[in-house]
């Protein structure tokens, strides 16, 4: 049996031995072949054969091919990119230019509705509710900070306070006709009236045109001025010189009293070249009611003087 079994042994290892030979020499063959280029599988993603088909396409082929690596990546790099979705290509943003010019202006919107209409009436009740409310504040708060005992015996009302705003006690007259003054006299100028052109006023009862006096309605204090035309004619037609104490003085005196209250005075010579010149004075005085004022005239010269007719006397409530 053994002597059988030993020619067979030889045949085996001599088969075995030619067949890895020729192994080795077609491993060789296979080397010097060019390679050929794997086939580029063109068929899109959108065929009719689902993707489980694909792969199991891809697998068979790989099978009987052996992987090249750079012609898989030249591969994937030729790849058709039209065969991919557009959220995978890279989208180049165009740069940010300089703003364009301006456009042309719109058209023009349709007209508001007209304002309320303010007058003179409207403004004046305003402003007249705004100093009531003003008072009435003022005397919250005088109320707040004061005891009873020490309140103010009377508060201005509105009435009150815009009675006096608007004027009601002024007269502006003028003397009717010449008055002489002799020499070393003293005259009270009478006989005014209200000039007929326009301009001139007289409000309130306080002035009595006939006598030139002015009656105080109320306390207050009072503005007066006088412009008295004087001519001295006769002092230079006199042969005599004029002396320094030769001059006439206009005074404005409450109650004819000139010395005993205070007066307005205004003090001139005669030195004067003309026929006629004016002495003006003007001042305030303060008047209890009842209490009048009017024009003295003194002359101190030695020759009589005469007052011309349009002189004036003026007079107004400033407040009380």
């Amino acid at each position: 049996m053994w002597c059988g079994a030993g020619p067979l042994a030889v045949v085996a290892a001599v088969f075995w031995t030619q067949c890895v030979l020729l192994d080795g020499v077609d491993a060789k063959k296979e080397r010097k072949k060019p390679k050929e280029a794997n086939p580029q599988h063109t068929e899109t993603y959108n065929a009719t054969f689902s993707n489980s088909e694909e792969v199991g396409e891809s697998v068979k082929i790989s099978d009987n091919q052996r992987v090249d690596p750079l012609g898989s990546w030249m591969d994937f790099v030729k790849r058709p990119v039209g065969n991919f979705p557009g959220k995978c290509r890279k989208r180049k943003r165009p740069l940010p230019g300089p703003p364009g010019p301006p456009g042309p202006p719109g058209p023009q919107g349709p007209p508001g509705s007209p304002g309320a209409e303010v007058t003179q009436e409207v403004l004046l009740q305003d402003f007249k509710d705004m100093i009531k409310e003003a008072t009435e504040r003022r005397a919250a708060a005088l109320d707040r900070q004061t005891s009873p005992s020490q309140l103010p015996t009377a508060l201005l009302t509105l009435e009150g306070m815009t009675s006096y705003r608007r004027i009601e006690e002024a007269f502006h007259c003028k003397l009717k006709g010449p008055v002489v003054v002799d020499k070393k006299t003293l005259v009270e100028l009478q006989n005014f009236q209200t000039p007929p052109a326009k301009g001139a006023f007289l409000r309130g009862s306080g002035m009595d045109q006939s006598t030139g006096r002015f009656t105080a309605p109320i306390t207050g204090i009072y503005q007066f001025s006088a412009n008295v035309h004087i001519d001295h004619n006769e002092v230079k037609r006199s042969k005599s010189q004029l002396k320094a104490r030769d001059n006439v003085r206009v005074l404005i005196c409450i109650e004819s009293l000139c010395h005993r209250y205070t007066s307005l005075e205004m003090i001139v010579g005669l030195e004067s070249n003309s026929k006629i010149f004016t002495v003006s004075v003007q001042g305030l005085l303060e008047l209890q009611a009842a209490q009048y004022t009017s024009i003295f005239v003194d002359n101190a010269a030695g020759a009589s003087i005469t007052i011309q007719n349009g002189s004036d006397f003026m007079g107004m409530l400033l407040g009380v």
